[in-house]
Order: structure tokens, then C-alpha cells, then sequence
């Protein structure tokens, strides 16, 4: 299994987002892991396409940090976002109202995925993002 620094580093990143009704995407571009503090920045940057819609640039950060054999993972702010630990995979996200599940699979590293099942009032969409080293 994957310890922190082994994400360090730059990945290619695909994304499938589909949603139960509304129009299904697709993003392509990159993940960028590099050292910060004692954990790791990511940063991921390309174009978000939704069917029927014009494409778009998209990008977010997270920071992350290892914790024991966890994994923390925070919002940009440095807020609470998930902890995993790599051997067990699995975290969730409550965000009043919407819960957010995700399954992270390290079988085939350092080819990994995350696949985020989101369900709410007013969203309901599984978000599969695939990652190989660029």
C-alpha cells in the first residue's frame, strides 16, 4: 500500500462524473502532488466537459498529510475533508445535507482511483477519477 510521499509527483488524471439525471462529464488533465509543511499539496488543473455544454477549465487544491497509517485529507482553507487509512481504503464526507463516500483502490499502484458516490437532496452522482503516473 501507498504511504504520503509516494503520491509525490506528477499524474495524469481522468474523470467520469454520472449523474443519476443530468448530464454526464468527463475531465482530463493532471494531478500534481509536491512537498508542503510535512504533508503535500495537491493540485489538479484541466478541462471539465459536460454533455450538451460548452468545456470549461477546471482546477482544485487539497492538502494532504499523513497521520499514523492514515491519510488526512484537507480542503484548501485546511479544513476537515477525509482521513483514510491506504489498506482499508474507504472515508465519507458529511456536508449538510449531501453525504459523500469514496473508495480508493491501490490494487494496481501506482495506477489508483477514487471513486466518490455522492447522494443529497439535490445531488445524486458517482465521480470515478482515474490516476497514472504522467
Amino acid at each position: 500500500m501507498p504511504q504520503l510521499n509516494d503520491f509525490t509527483g506528477v499524474w495524469t488524471l481522468s474523470r467520469r462524473i454520472v449523474q443519476a439525471s443530468g448530464p454526464e462529464g468527463q475531465f482530463t488533465g493532471r494531478a500534481v502532488f509536491t512537498p508542503e509543511g510535512a504533508g503535500l499539496r495537491y493540485h489538479e488543473a484541466g478541462q471539465l466537459v459536460l454533455a450538451g455544454e460548452a468545456p470549461m477549465q477546471a482546477e482544485r487544491d487539497y492538502l494532504w498529510h499523513a497521520e499514523g497509517a492514515q491519510i488526512v485529507v484537507r480542503f484548501e482553507d485546511g479544513r476537515d475533508f477525509h482521513r483514510f487509512d491506504p489498506s482499508l481504503a474507504e472515508a465519507a464526507h458529511w456536508c449538510d445535507p449531501d453525504d459523500y463516500r469514496v473508495r480508493y483502490d491501490f490494487a494496481r499502484w501506482p495506477a489508483w482511483s477514487a471513486e466518490w458516490r455522492v447522494t443529497g437532496p439535490r445531488k445524486d452522482y458517482v465521480m470515478i477519477s482515474r490516476y497514472t503516473r504522467a
